[in-house]
């Protein structure tokens, strides 16, 4: 059934999100993720998959998949 995007379920996932008014985070793209408990930024991920304008990560010192989707108001671009 398609929604309102008009992508089936059948469809794969998108490669790229939109975060705001900052550049597009793409697969493979270093991220910083906002911490629940202190509002702090934490290093070390990357954007393993974009699914419906969330993101998947993976984290880069082991390479797992974390568990949960994360929305984009909690994630910015890892600073250079």
């Amino acid at each position: 059934m398609a929604g309102t995007s008009g992508r089936t379920d059948t469809e794969p996932h998108d490669r790229t999100a939109t975060i705001g008014a900052t550049p597009r985070l793409v697969v493979g793209d270093r991220v910083e993720v906002r911490r629940r408990f202190d509002d702090a930024w934490a290093r070390g991920f990357a954007v393993a998959r974009v699914v419906d304008n969330r993101f998947e990560l993976r984290r880069l010192s082991d390479g797992a998949i974390l568990p949960a989707l994360f929305d984009p108001t909690d994630l910015r671009p890892e600073a250079r």
